[in-house]
């Protein structure tokens, strides 16, 4: 006896739910078809998704649950797919790839039959490429611009090699990154108010990060904004202001770990980015990259 389309659907939902990060869902028709292939080797993490007559939804109760920061690559290598973010509406077809952002809410609608790749990119890879660290949410490179063609060869033919070094896989994932950033980086401008009045704000934020007294009243009086529209602009990108200077600690405690000497204090490198509490650091460092301090480091050291 066949299974059922939902009972089908629940179990290719749980393996997305296990490979790639929490997502509520449903069939959307008497064909549903799913199908997911993990592949991992050092820094990068893919898999490939099948599906037909599904939808994967990801709302505000499965973005807290999320572990760690980092953008879903969706790169479309069959079919078509309705993809959703924040104000972004976008149909992927072969070729074209989109950026998703894993704390932000998101909505995937495969019709016919659909394949993506789908490339794990920790936030803290792409903090470096890009101004003040972000990528905005559901950015689409179209399989018409060069470097989209040239990315999707690069991470393809990578996915067949068994034999990269931890140090390997990192150089192809910082290679793909780059090779996409001129594209990215079209739509990096502000447009509009409320988007310079955020550049201005996270600009001032990351000037004053190592000061342990930092908090959104200070930004606001400092930047010229009332606390209700700091907190709108910043909602508008998927986070409150406390959680923005938070994360960005912890991404810059994350690049010391790799970049210092292994024999640096933990608490050293916690306190110089503004956390006073090693307890409360360790939490929220494993909180949002998956692993202690002390681990994260071990991988570079």
């Amino acid at each position: 006896m066949n299974p059922s389309p939902a009972a089908s659907f629940e179990g290719w939902l749980n393996s997305i739910n296990r490979i790639c990060d929490r997502f509520g869902g449903q069939a959307t028709g008497t064909a549903f078809q799913g199908d997911i292939v993990e592949h991992r080797q050092g820094a990068l993490k893919m898999s490939v998704v099948q599906a037909a007559q599904a939808r994967l939804v990801r709302q505000r109760g499965e973005v807290e649950q999320s572990s760690a920061h980092h953008f879903f690559a969706v790169f479309q290598l069959e079919g078509a797919t309705h993809m959703r973010q924040g104000d972004v509406r976008e149909t992927l077809r072969a070729g074209d790839i989109m950026f998703i952002d894993n704390h932000c809410p998101s909505d995937f609608t495969y019709e016919g039959h659909a394949r993506q790749l789908s490339l794990i990119v920790p936030y803290e890879r792409v903090e470096g490429m890009f101004k003040h660290g972000a990528i905005g949410a559901g950015q689409k490179v179209s399989a018409q611009v060069a470097v989209a063609g040239l990315a999707t060869q690069l991470l393809m033919s990578t996915r067949l090699r068994d034999d990269l070094s931890y140090g390997e896989s990192e150089a192809v994932l910082d290679a793909i990154v780059g090779l996409l950033r001129p594209a990215l980086l079209r739509n990096d401008e502000p447009q509009d108010g409320q988007e310079k009045a955020y550049r201005r704000c996270v600009e001032w934020i990351d000037r004053h990060l190592g000061e342990t007294e930092l908090t959104p009243e200070q930004v606001a009086q400092h930047c010229g904004i009332s606390m209700r529209g700091l907190y709108r602009v910043f909602g508008r990108h998927g986070h409150s202001v406390a959680q923005y200077i938070r994360n960005r600690r912890l991404d810059l405690c994350a690049q010391s770990l790799r970049d210092g000497s292994a024999r640096d204090k933990m608490a050293v490198v916690a306190y110089q980015w503004g956390f006073v509490n090693s307890s409360y650091f360790t939490t929220a460092f494993k909180a949002r990259f998956g692993v202690a301090p002390s681990e994260y480091r071990k991988r570079y050291h």
